[in-house]
């Protein structure tokens, strides 16, 4: 072979081509996992909503309605049955693993857990014993004036500097609660005192609470909370309910409402602590302030539907002063102008995407303020009709008052 001939055919077997290569690992192996599923946060939203506007609904119905008038009786089971389920929960889900963060000791608890607890007790009996005396739509009202009460219970604890200006923010809402209360039709002042002790001790429970979670050390979510109050409101509301409740209580009061009844209405007081981790977990601190005025908007309208309360124009007036002052001292002036410019432009955006939609959305809003504002204004402006239709929801076994 003559060394062209060489040449050419080492040149061929460098250009061949080399085989390729298998591969070492399955394609469907190296697919990505698919993501997993989540909830929307309005799902959450409306959770919460669910739960909180119904453990309201439910503790009235039972207490008013039904005539189960042993409210501290009740705090107490609803005390005794998350205690119970906070126990199973920290030992078979993952919910209350927050717990192994906090460095909780006797003294700790001595010092901290058990004031917090009292204030809790006292704020739980308080606030249920004003359902005897009030409206829930009353009740709703004055809570708006929880974050005056909190302002001034963390003055008086040291926990915040006076700050006259913030005092100035909040002015409306008390303003505005004031006008509310004059316009109430079936003012009640045992009612209203209790309600404002409610206030009063929840305020000063969540001052106490947000000095202890100040440090790191003690960082706990609802659901944690719960987990080392419940049990010392279960007992401190047992002790009272046994004094005060308990000797004039028969069975025939328990059997008349149910043990399923009590057992359902303790699970969704259960259950709206339960909803707020997760909401707290999933939106942020604008969605939890406006869910917290809409449930209350909500709560107004389905005491006016379901038990026909008469709100008159004087509490709307004041009630909306009330809740716009909430919204201002909660956001803050530019961020409110910021969050109003978006909703329009969002609300103009959909009326040009979806212009049937915004039409229907616009004839249910002004539907729902007419049935109201009917429902409310009703038994003053026509109180035989309106007498007639509640005896007769009272005749089909709705709930009437």
């Amino acid at each position: 072979m003559s060394d062209t001939e060489k040449k050419v055919r080492v040149s061929g077997e460098q250009q061949r081509p080399a085989e390729a290569a298998l591969p070492t690992t399955s394609p469907i192996a190296e697919k990505a996992e698919p993501p997993k599923p989540s909830l929307h946060p309005a799902a959450y939203v409306v959770t919460w909503i669910g739960f909180s506007g119904g453990v309201i609904l439910f503790n009235k119905w039972l207490l008013d309605t039904l005539g189960f008038h042993f409210p501290i009786s009740l705090t107490a089971w609803h005390m005794i049955f998350a205690t119970i389920m906070t126990q199973i929960l920290a030992r078979t889900t993952t919910l209350l693993d927050g717990r192994k963060t906090v460095k909780m000791t006797g003294r700790v608890y001595m010092r901290a857990i058990l004031p917090i607890g009292f204030f809790f007790s006292l704020s739980l009996i308080c606030g249920n014993q004003a359902y005897l005396y009030l409206s829930v739509a009353f009740i709703q009202m004055l809570k708006a004036t929880m974050p005056v009460a909190v302002l001034i219970a963390s003055w008086s604890l040291g926990v915040a500097p006076v700050n006259l200006k913030q005092l100035g923010n909040v002015s409306f809402i008390v303003v505005g609660v004031v006008i509310a209360s004059i316009g109430e039709i079936e003012f009640n002042l045992t009612g209203f005192l209790y309600q404002a002790g409610g206030i009063t001790f929840e305020a000063t429970r969540l001052v106490m609470v947000q000095r202890l979670l100040s440090s790191a050390e003690f960082k706990m979510d609802p659901l944690v909370s719960l987990y080392y109050f419940a049990p010392v409101c279960a007992v401190m509301n047992s002790l009272v309910a046994l004094a005060l409740e308990v000797p004039k209580m028969t069975m025939k009061n328990i059997f008349d409402v149910g043990l399923v009844m009590l057992v359902a209405n303790a699970m969704v007081a259960f259950l709206l602590n339960v909803s707020v981790v997760f909401l707290i977990g999933k939106t942020s601190s604008l969605v939890l302030t406006l869910c917290g005025i809409l449930k209350d908007i909500l709560l107004v309208m389905c005491s006016m539907l379901i038990w026909g309360t008469q709100v008159s124009l004087t509490q709307f007036f004041g009630y909306s002063i009330a809740l716009g002052g909430l919204l201002y001292y909660k956001l803050g002036a530019d961020q409110l102008k910021q969050h109003v410019s978006q909703a329009g432009r969002s609300w103009a955006e959909f009326g040009a995407n979806r212009p049937v939609a915004r039409k229907l959305v616009i004839g249910g809003l002004v539907f729902t303020t007419i049935l109201i504002l009917l429902g409310g204004l009703g038994p003053t402006v026509a109180p035989g009709q309106t007498q007639s239709l509640k005896d007769y929801l009272s005749s089909a076994g709705l709930p009437g008052r």
